[in-house]
């Protein structure tokens, strides 16, 4: 049996793998740079065993894609509830937790979104030291993503992904907060620089809600 339900949330760890862990659940995500019948660059996770005999297995499927209208909805509320406006919505992944247990078989799937809300930057200074704050961090968030999730994601030729800030540093991102860093492809993670420049210029394709979904599995 699988049951679906919605999170609000995007705390994508501890919480979110505990909500998993004891009700199965799914979170539909947004949409669409590839059309939705395109494939996605996707990351598969090993089989990672929890107390009581069950497993789960992590996916990560990496955009950026437009958001859709409620990911859209959401970044509005988050901006405008701390005094900011709205000026551009980035899917950069989703999340998918597939769990198999005994008693029944769960999946979640999770957007890590980038609300590009009106912050200002921060100086060069500032955003130096967040960036060393995060260098000294790094290969302790390498090893602890590993023993959550039985593996730290890793090009074929053993090259370690990236860690990138869904806040970014630049508009005061925190380094070091979990919930603010997801492992990303190399070549992938290159190209968002100038992608969330076009984002906080409110810019196409991100100042408008896309598709549902991005991809097929």
């Amino acid at each position: 049996m699988q049951t679906k339900n919605s999170l609000s949330s995007l705390v994508w760890f501890p919480a979110l793998l505990a909500a998993l862990l004891s009700a199965g659940c799914e979170s539909d995500a947004p949409a669409a740079r590839p059309s939705p019948n395109s494939s996605a660059r996707r990351w598969i996770g090993p089989l990672v065993s929890v107390p009581g005999g069950d497993q789960f297995r992590t996916v990560i499927y990496y955009g950026p894609w437009q958001c859709n209208s409620e990911l859209m909805t959401y970044c509005q509320r988050k901006c405008g509830g701390i005094g900011h406006t709205l000026q551009g919505c980035m899917w950069l992944a989703d999340i998918n937790f597939d769990f198999d247990g005994r008693l029944m078989q769960a999946g979640s799937r999770f957007p890590m979104t980038n609300c590009c809300c009106s912050y200002g930057t921060i100086s060069p200074s500032a955003t130096n030291a967040a960036s060393m704050r995060w260098n000294d961090m790094r290969d302790s968030f390498r090893e602890d993503f590993a023993k959550r999730f039985g593996q730290s994601p890793a090009d074929p030729d053993g090259t370690p992904y990236q860690g990138h800030h869904v806040h970014d540093l630049w508009h005061g991102g925190n380094p070091t907060d979990w919930n603010n860093i997801i492992p990303f492809p190399r070549d992938l993670h290159q190209d968002l620089f100038g992608l969330y420049n076009q984002c906080y210029a409110g810019n196409p394709p991100w100042n408008s809600a896309g598709p549902r979904l991005p991809y097929v599995k």
